[in-house]
């Protein structure tokens, strides 16, 4: 793959701070044109290192005020595809990892309340086939929602090419 050069970098900074900002503000604070800008956006899109884009909403605003994490033992670990066909209907679940460590999956959920959030859990998620057990954590606030350093700063290292990212 071809590499991320300083520009690119820049780019991915400030339109991952701020999706929303003008590529011709880009380009002025890059010292190029707004073409080069909307040129390099779109190879990073292609090359699959801008991998979306939209608005983030606020679960609250539209009724969900409990967030949680839930720990998901599975009976087997081959029943990982099976069992996040079943998730994928489930509106709430906005997130599933399959993990390492105590639980085979990991998923975060909203809940209108913790009513809501039991019946999830009761009616929903353990009743599908595989699942063997869930341990439920209740995020009370979140205090840090930001996306990966780009450039090489805080000590990190800087990936030479697109693979090693």
């Amino acid at each position: 793959m071809e590499k991320v050069d300083e520009l690119d970098k820049k780019i991915l900074e400030m339109i991952s701070c701020n999706a929303r900002m003008p590529f011709k503000d880009v380009a002025a604070e890059c010292g190029v044109s707004r073409a080069a800008v909307h040129q390099r956006v779109q190879h990073l899109v292609d090359a699959g290192v801008i991998i979306g884009s939209g608005f983030h909403v606020n679960p609250v605003s539209l009724g969900y005020s409990t967030c949680t994490y839930v720990g998901i033992t599975l009976e087997k670990g081959s029943m990982y595809k099976s069992v996040v066909a079943e998730f994928e209907k489930i509106p709430e679940i906005v997130e599933c990892h399959f993990t390492t460590g105590p639980y085979t999956m990991l998923i975060k959920l909203y809940a209108r309340d913790n009513a809501h959030l039991m019946t999830l859990l009761n009616d929903s998620l353990q009743e599908i086939n595989g699942v063997v057990s869930t341990e439920t954590l209740i995020s009370l606030k979140q205090s840090i929602k930001k996306e990966v350093p780009i450039g090489a700063q805080h000590g990190e290292t800087k990936p030479t090419s697109l693979e090693e990212s």
